[in-house]
């Protein structure tokens, strides 16, 4: 896709110095732009780098001044950050925009689509299917029987969508995702074996949800495994049946949250965290990479650590941590002259 500087500025509502008509068809970092393509200028300490770009065009400050000869056509906005990370939105929706069916794929008698879907080769839709308005479904993805999903969602290529999951509008699944599997029930029996307890329950992600690639949230054993609106997850994540996630939580990669747990609104997770079953976290909690989490959390604590603690009193204890060789060599020293 090219567009010409004249075009982005009317996108940005930004002013063209230079020449409207070049064209650009690639993004750039400014230490590495070349001819024909896009970068910009936010950083005051990136500066140096607009006098050297081969960049065709860049974004920059209405305030930015240059000291020096330019070699690409500035674009100049009230707010460079934001209008390139508008221009990286709407680049965005161009790309994704695909419409149409494509062959062949599977699709269910009883399946149903509304308006600019589009829908990828080798894609399969089973019975009772609905998807609304300007859906994408990429190859290979799988949608099981019952499955609802809302308008202007995208299901990148691989994802899978157990039965009965119902996705709101707006949400995104990567690729490799999986939506419904089993949750990890099993009880054992008068002989030691493990049974298999059945998962009749179902998956839901309200509006706005985005989920990483390789993620996998199970179904509910009963009742429903919910991902509130907003909520926002990393890649490789595993969410076990019956937990529920609160509004605009956003969790990073290879953390674990065991059945039944309760996580509030607004938390933010790091990665390779680990969270067992059955306890309630409350909002505002944020708590540090491969902290273990063992029991209930209130609200707006931090933590961090393995069995967790409070983050302030995990850092003063730290201090100790470290020191223990030093003490006990002072402690055995003491010993000995006693």
């Amino acid at each position: 896709m090219k567009f010409t500087a004249g075009q982005i500025a009317g996108i940005l509502e930004g002013e063209v110095h230079g020449n409207p008509e070049i064209a650009v068809h690639k993004l750039a970092k400014i230490e590495e732009g070349e001819e024909g393509s896009l970068t910009f200028l936010a950083n005051p300490k990136y500066t140096s780098f607009i006098y050297k770009t081969k960049a065709s065009v860049t974004i920059v400050n209405k305030s930015f001044v240059p000291e020096q000869d330019l070699f690409t056509t500035l674009i100049k906005v009230e707010d460079a950050y934001k209008s390139f990370s508008k221009l990286l939105e709407y680049y965005n929706q161009v790309k994704n925009n695909k419409v149409g069916i494509e062959e062949p794929i599977f699709k269910s008698d009883t399946a149903t689509y509304g308006a600019d879907v589009y829908i990828g080769a080798f894609a399969y839709l089973g019975n009772n299917v609905t998807l609304g308005d300007n859906v994408k479904v990429y190859p290979n993805v799988y949608i099981g029987d019952n499955v609802k999903i809302g308008n202007n969602v995208i299901l990148f290529a691989g994802a899978k969508v157990y039965s009965e999951t119902i996705i709101g509008n707006n949400c995104v699944v990567n690729s490799g995702s999986v939506l419904g599997a089993d949750g990890f029930g099993f009880a054992p029996n008068e002989d030691g074996e493990f049974v298999k307890v059945p998962q009749t329950g179902n998956v839901i992600l309200e509006d706005n949800v985005d989920i990483g690639a390789g993620t996998t949230i199970d179904r509910a054993t009963l009742g429903s495994t919910i991902l509130r609106k907003g909520v926002k997850l990393d890649n490789q994540i595993q969410i076990a049946h019956n937990v529920e996630i609160g509004e605009h939580t956003v969790i990073a990669a290879q953390t674990g949250i065991a059945g039944s747990t309760k996580i509030g609104k607004h938390c933010m997770i790091g990665g390779q965290v680990g969270i067992v079953g059955h306890i309630v976290i409350g909002d505002n909690v944020k708590i540090q990479a491969q902290s273990g989490i063992g029991r209930n959390v209130k609200d707006n604590e931090v933590l961090q650590g393995s069995p967790a603690l409070n983050y302030g009193d995990y850092n003063k204890s730290y201090v100790h941590f470290k020191n223990l060789p030093r003490i006990i060599s002072r402690i055995d020293t003491l010993e000995k002259k006693d």
